[in-house]
């Protein structure tokens, strides 16, 4: 593979799991009580909000994508509130949880998520997520597998990107400038490349752009920091379902990296959207989200 296309797949990678990004708006969280019912937890000396609805024997717990919030769920709580009991978490220096100037690791988030699982009761659950959200359900499974009853990523990479330290910080560091506004927008215009998107696009962005900059940087070293570790899932006892959209980093030795997981496993592709693809076709989405859990009986008939 020539530099070039190996540069170009990289950002996409990066991209993939950075795609959320911040600045501080008065824009207010979509993740309301409307979904659900809104609690608050104690996680140290703060405060992670979340949000319950649904009902059913088995619980699904979504997490969101970085900088994003718990309310980009909000086109699957209705049809899957008759099939589980669904949590819906803001990670911490996100959405309405307390944001509180630390290293935000992907172990920090996976910790946050596993104490709003025992404050909600829940013993077991299927993990969803999206972009950022991925790397943060492989950090708990690999904390507390007994916890886990499938990994459901959603256009996330279930392994760490290899690149060199110094290409990640150059990455990095254009989340660090002054100008990181700009750098941020420019990347989200990509990552809305179907045509009539226009609109969710600006929603979803003014709601990333309510997250501090100092949350963003410090996500993105929780990811790729030389000191931090992989997230790679090697092997799972538990359904490994992944749904993505189109993009040249899911190659054919990934879609087989997959399968190889779990002798449970499924992989779906939506074609004609962007990484928001639960926003942008939610009822294409959620027919392949539904299908995908009644498959390997993760929800209620």
């Amino acid at each position: 593979m020539n530099q070039t296309v190996s540069f170009t797949i990289t950002v996409a990678v990066l991209l993939l799991s950075l795609t959320c990004a911040s600045a501080q708006t008065s824009i207010k969280p979509t993740n309301s009580v409307a979904l659900g019912q809104s609690h608050f937890v104690s996680f140290g000396t703060n405060k992670i909000h979340y949000v319950t609805a649904g009902h059913g024997n088995q619980t699904i717990v979504f997490v969101h994508c970085w900088a994003g919030n718990s309310g980009f769920w909000r086109e699957q709580v209705p049809v899957l509130a008759d099939k589980a009991r669904l949590v819906l978490i803001d990670l911490p220096g996100h959405g309405q949880s307390d944001k509180p100037d630390t290293q935000y690791t992907m172990d920090f988030f996976a910790s946050a998520v596993l104490t709003v699982m025992r404050d909600a009761h829940v013993d077991k659950a299927t993990l969803a997520g999206h972009s950022m959200g991925t790397p943060v359900i492989c950090r708990i499974y690999k904390q507390a597998p007994e916890k886990v009853a499938a990994l459901v990523a959603v256009d996330g990479v279930l392994r760490r990107p290899k690149m060199p330290a110094e290409q990640a910080e150059k990455f990095i560091a254009a989340f660090r400038a002054p100008e990181y506004r700009e750098n941020t927008r420019k990347g989200m215009g990509s990552m809305f490349p179907v045509p009539g998107t226009e609109a969710l696009r600006d929603r979803v962005v003014s709601e990333l752009l309510a997250t501090p900059q100092y949350v963003m940087v410090g996500a993105m070293e929780g990811m790729f920091g030389a000191d931090q570790p992989d997230w790679d899932v090697k092997t799972a006892t538990v359904p490994v379902l992944v749904i993505n959209a189109p993009n040249p980093m899911w190659t054919e030795e990934y879609k087989d990296y997959v399968r190889s997981l779990s002798p449970k496993t499924d992989y779906r592709l939506i074609e004609g959207v962007g990484h928001w693809l639960m926003l942008e076709k939610p009822v294409e989405f959620n027919t392949a989200l539904i299908g995908m859990l009644h498959k390997f009986g993760l929800i209620a008939e």
